[in-house]
């Protein structure tokens, strides 16, 4: 019985200390990266935004992807869009400084419907939606939710397709049961995260480095808090539990677009998640020699990307014969 009541008391005092450690970089993540933005409340929880550029121009709304944050897209792209066109970069619901109150509200229909509300709530119409890896997936989903609201697509490296599970630097994120999600998220999750950080971001960006600068101008070191690993982790069953149908709706897909890969992405294949999309009206590209993060690593080339589907959406001016 000693040795059981020992052994209890090692386990309570090692998820303390861990406990307690997750604090601390959860403040020190919240001071490295302070909240830049507005926060507006919708049904379901908060979304945070920040734009930039001149309201009368075309609006272009930007999602990141899977536990990133709105700095994904600050970090060098937002800035080069704004000089032509209105820029909304959105922290997804539940991660950065944005909220969501349940885990079914990781449900890529949810997520595209928060996504929406907030831009309602700001009189924005006829955006382009700039979806980012699972940011493509919610912007599909918002494509096809709200097909007459949305004016084009340009998708980064998008997730499309249903997989048989995420990929292999996110698989501790497949926890099903909101309670150990909970436990795990303030416990070792956070402090495991610090310890591996530099694995998984060469994970994330191979073959390309990652930015020595990623954990403050990417705003990585908010996702060393537990609130950043549930949402993740939530996420990961939302992706599960909603891409089947999502998939089996693309034949519908009225809205115009492109996509964008890295030929060498290793996190998600250009062929399964772009090239496929063809079939549904999306245009597809790919260049060698690049990975999955080039919103961070490219940024040039992903504004060129974007102001060509914005030109393909533009209407042509009728030319009318000269009658002499």
């Amino acid at each position: 019985m000693t040795i059981f009541l020992t052994i209890a008391l090692f386990i309570a005092l090692f998820l303390v200390a861990m406990n307690l450690w997750t604090r601390k970089l959860t403040r020190d993540g919240r001071m490295r990266v302070p909240q830049p933005g507005v926060i507006i409340p919708v049904r379901g929880g908060n979304i945070h935004y920040v734009e930039k550029g001149d309201p009368s121009n075309q609006t272009v709304v930007l999602i990141h992807g899977l536990a990133g944050q709105l700095q994904h897209f600050t970090y060098a792209l937002m800035d080069k869009l704004a000089e032509d066109f209105h820029v909304i970069a959105v922290d997804r619901p539940g991660c950065g400084y944005s909220t969501r109150e349940t885990a079914e509200l990781g449900r890529l229909p949810e997520q595209g419907r928060m996504i929406h509300e907030l831009l309602e709530a700001k009189g924005v119409s006829n955006p382009i939606l700039v979806g980012h890896s699972l940011g493509g997936a919610v912007s599909l989903a918002m494509a096809l939710d709200y097909p007459d609201k949305i004016k084009a697509l340009a998708l980064l490296a998008p997730l499309t397709q249903a997989m048989p599970g995420p990929p292999a630097v996110f698989k501790p994120l497949e926890i099903r049961t909101e309670w150990l999600r909970s436990l795990i998220g303030n416990t070792i999750a956070v402090p495991l995260a610090a310890k591996t950080a530099p694995h998984t971001l060469s994970a994330a960006f191979a073959p390309e480095p990652a930015p020595q600068d990623f954990l403050d101008r990417a705003g990585g070191a908010l996702g060393m808090r537990p609130s950043a690993f549930i949402s993740a982790s939530q996420d990961v069953i939302g992706i599960e539990q909603s891409m089947p149908a999502q998939v089996a709706r693309y034949g519908d897909l009225k809205v115009p677009g492109s996509i964008l890969f890295g030929a060498q992405d290793a996190l998600l294949s250009a062929t399964q998640h772009g090239e496929s999309m063809q079939a549904f009206g999306l245009s597809f590209e790919q260049i060698e020699g690049l990975g999955h993060m080039i919103p961070l690593t490219v940024p040039d080339i992903c504004n060129n990307f974007i102001r060509g589907v914005v030109q393909n959406t533009e209407p042509r001016a009728t030319v009318v014969p000269n009658s002499d």
